[in-house]
């Protein structure tokens, strides 16, 4: 792209795509998105589109495909490309998910923690341990850690992900669904800030023609918005759209538990605040139009309500303005990095160094291309008699194999082209791009495995090398705090929207990541024993370090208490310490001695003959 004016200068969270034509205008005649991109799609989204389909591209070794397709050069067919793109990717994801996530409550694990009187623990501590147990065995059936690696790499390829939840009356539970952010069309208004989620969202895509069923091309439009509570509406008699109920003097009725406040709004108490009534409530529509029924100035935000086909859900219910009874959207956007101020999208984990993975490829085709000469050398022979073709007349190309024997003329010669210098360059040229990729991306050698192990004179120094991985994976992850504790809360008052779990105000869960890189478990248990031993860490803090390095330990209050039911020295020495026998038995973890038990009777020891007594006036042989 010629830039003609600073104006054509184009700066915003898609820049790192600016370098290829593509994103220039992407639906001028002949390029990347002219075919695939309906008019109904704003103009707004386009550079989001493209750049999205240029992350998927390098993601499948097909950005010479799309170079090819889009500037027509038939020579970028030719193009090799080996997975770099993919592996950044794959590693980057291994590297921010860890070995493993854990939903945890604040709290939850104090409930099993020995109390100084026979009293419960509080209600705050039960309601977090079952608010803990609860959220994994949901994360269990919906397969979270799945649908982690589904959304998360999506985010990381291309720097958005987006998951929708769903109660299913029929299971009882939330549904956990993960959409593509190609089909996310979030609806600000003029005057917005991007941070701040907006009231309204939108999912749409096409969906191609189906002559077999007799069906048209189409656009499909699911909408979330934010919006007063009105009155109660059922399915039209016609089931095509949603209407009001109504009494027998047409007075529209309320949904039972609505109220009317003094001014007249429509208010309703959530289960999550039963003590503040609230006047918003979420409204669910989707719909399909004719792809024939829309204008050039139909855009997805637009779409014209007297074309569309509203579906219905399995209940029976037309999804037509549909009340979910919930005063929030149950749509989790999750950036792959922290957005610029007043932005809402992400960026990929490969955006600074694309052109890098351009260069590497131009050099494995240039590689490719020398190992081909260097592997069958060309032959330059003087003095010769060529076999020659009796049709033509024209000599004819000879083959040199393993034992050929050319007969040179006194005087003829024999050169052979040596290429393995210029092969030898472009490797290094390829170890050096790779070595470029790994420091700007900050992956880092180490984070990728190319570094030589034994190049690294103790753990420390790969700890310094792997310093801008942690802070890569540090600033992914704190993006990512909040968007999944969010994800959980939802997940929690649905449930209460569905009257499985009590009302009330739930504490808040969090989901914890595994450790970045694998802990030497050895190392770890050698410094957690000297220092207990030498008593400048406590048993709670011996424990805890354990489990962060990847013990098998579910609770730290339960292991403490198997750890002193059998410490046997330690209740010795407290014994002798004390004198205080309860003391003692509390912290092996037995009961209380019953008081009416009276000490164990001790069996009389028999007294025995004194010996007899020596007289001193006794003879020897006496003796």
């Amino acid at each position: 792209m010629r830039l003609r004016d600073v104006r054509d200068l184009i700066i915003d969270t898609f820049s790192w795509a600016n370098y290829r034509q593509d994103m220039a205008d992407p639906r001028r005649p002949g390029g990347m998105l002219s075919q695939t991109v309906p008019t109904w799609v704003p103009d707004g989204d386009l550079r989001r589109l493209a750049a999205y389909k240029i992350a998927g591209a390098y993601d499948h070794n097909q950005a010479g495909q799309l170079h090819a397709v889009t500037r027509g050069d038939e020579s970028a067919l030719d193009r090799r490309e080996l997975g770099d793109a993919a592996k950044l990717i794959d590693t980057a994801l291994g590297y921010l998910l860890g070995d493993g996530q854990t939903i945890t409550v604040p709290g939850a694990e104090r409930v099993d923690a020995p109390a100084v009187d026979d009293s419960e623990p509080p209600w705050e501590v039960k309601t977090a341990a079952r608010l803990q147990e609860d959220l994994r065995a949901w994360a269990e059936k919906e397969l979270l850690p799945m649908r982690m690696q589904q959304a998360e790499r999506v985010a990381v390829r291309g720097g958005d992900t987006v998951y929708t939840l769903a109660w299913d009356p029929a299971r009882a539970r939330p549904r956990l669904s993960v959409y593509d952010p190609g089909f996310y069309f979030p609806d600000f208004d003029d005057d917005a800030d991007q941070a701040d989620y907006p009231d309204r969202v939108h999912f749409a895509w096409q969906i191609p023609a189906d002559p077999n069923r007799g069906t048209e091309e189409r656009v499909r439009r699911i909408t979330y918005e934010l919006g007063p509570i009105g009155a109660h509406t059922r399915t039209a008699a016609d089931g095509g759209r949603r209407e009001p109920v109504v009494d027998g003097n047409g007075w529209a009725l309320l949904t039972p538990g609505d109220a009317v406040d003094s001014e007249g709004r429509i208010t309703r108490r959530y289960p999550w605040q039963p003590d503040r009534p609230s006047t918003v409530t979420c409204y669910l529509t989707d719909a399909e139009w004719r792809l024939k029924d829309l204008k050039g100035h139909h855009t997805v935000y637009n779409l014209p309500t007297d074309k569309a086909t509203y579906r219905q859900r399995a209940d029976g219910e037309v999804l037509d303005r549909l009340d979910l009874m919930v005063d929030y959207l149950p749509v989790v956007h999750v950036p792959n990095t922290i957005p610029d101020a007043g932005e809402h999208w992400g960026r990929p984990v490969f955006a600074g160094v694309l052109q890098a993975l351009d260069e590497l490829s131009a050099t494995d085709t240039d590689s490719a291309a020398a190992s081909a000469t260097t592997g069958a050398p060309v032959v330059a022979v003087s003095g010769a008699r060529m076999p020659v073709n009796r049709n033509t007349g024209q000599p004819e190309p000879v083959m040199l194999r393993a034992g050929s024997v050319v007969q040179l003329a006194d005087g003829g010669s024999m050169d052979v082209l040596d290429t393995a210098g210029q092969l030898a360059e472009l490797r290094q040229r390829t170890d050096h791009l790779l070595d470029r990729i790994a420091v700007n991306s900050r992956l880092t050698s180490a984070g990728l495995g190319t570094l030589d192990p034994t190049a690294l004179p103790s753990g420390y120094a790969l700890e310094l090398a792997l310093g801008p991985l942690d802070s890569l994976i540090g600033e992914m992850r704190l993006v990512r705090d909040h968007k999944y504790t969010l994800l959980l809360k939802f997940v929690a008052r649905l449930y209460q929207a569905g009257r499985v779990w009590p009302s009330g105000e739930l504490p808040s869960a969090r989901l914890a990541f595994g450790p970045l890189t694998p802990t030497d478990q050895a190392a770890v248990l050698d410094l957690v024993v000297k220092a207990y031993e030498a008593g400048v860490i406590s048993l709670e803090t011996a424990v805890r370090m354990l489990m962060d390095g990847g013990f098998p330990i579910d609770s730290a209050a339960t292991e403490i208490d198997l750890i002193q039911a059998r410490d046997f020295d330690a209740a010795a020495r407290l014994a002798d310490a004390t004198g205080d026998s309860t003391a003692v038995r509390e912290y092996l973890g037995l009961p209380e001695a019953d008081p009416d038990t009276g000490p164990a009777p001790l069996i009389p020891t028999p007294a025995l003959p004194e010996p007899a007594r020596e007289n001193p006036d006794d003879t020897e042989e006496d003796r």
